[in-house]
């Protein structure tokens, strides 16, 4: 089978881009010199003064980072947030069909009064738990409730959480504020020094003073 010989123009459009493609194979390394001034290169500089441009660039892990794909997808579209207080029942009672469910979520604490006040103006209300799935919100805690809307949000109704997954610790709704320091505490004043006596004279020989 014979094939027809590539026109001048056709053959150049096929080396171009077989040389754009050599290009792009080829690692890119950034440059810092003496002065501070950032360089990219394709050739490797010397030992010690370079990295690949890819890596000065590399994002740092999201908390989210070692979940599976789907899950990872779907807890940053409906992100899950925990409002609890001490010794409330249901709140633990959230809290465990999240953690069965394997739904990453954070839980924020409400303990103190500027916590409360938070919790007010977000929510409109005080009662504990409450909770958001996305933009939506939900008062106090009902098995039913919670399961449609971890359901309508496209949370696996199985964990699938990898076994090294920790999930992140408690915070205050508010954080504490560091307590000023205490002003320290005055120099005691030294007595005063009573004024020296007259010197007497002849003039004044009983030293008197008015």
């Amino acid at each position: 089978m014979m094939h027809k010989p590539l026109t001048t123009p056709l053959l150049a459009s096929v080396l171009m881009t077989l040389a754009c493609a050599s290009a792009q194979a080829q690692g890119i390394y950034r440059i810092v010199g003496p002065d501070g001034k950032v360089a990219f290169s394709d050739r490797p500089p010397a030992e010690g003064s370079a990295q690949p441009a890819r890596a000065a660039t590399a994002a740092a892990p999201s908390a989210n980072s070692t979940l599976p794909y789907e899950l990872r997808q779907v807890a940053g579209r409906f992100p899950v947030t925990l409002y609890t207080g001490n010794d409330c029942a249901p709140c633990a009672a959230a809290r465990n069909l999240l953690t069965s469910r394997g739904v990453p979520f954070t839980e924020r604490t409400v303990t103190s009064n500027e916590d409360i006040e938070a919790l007010h103006r977000l929510s409109g209300s005080t009662s504990l738990p409450f909770g958001t799935i996305g933009g939506q919100q939900l008062a106090g805690f009902s098995d039913a409730e919670w399961t449609q809307y971890l359901d309508a949000a496209g949370y696996p109704k199985q964990s699938q959480l990898p076994r090294n997954y920790r999930a992140p610790a408690p915070t205050p709704l508010v954080a504490a504020k560091e307590a000023a320091p205490a002003p320290a505490p005055a120099a005691a004043s030294a007595p005063a020094r009573p004024a020296p006596a007259p010197a007497r004279t002849p003039s004044n020989p009983a030293g008197i003073t008015f």
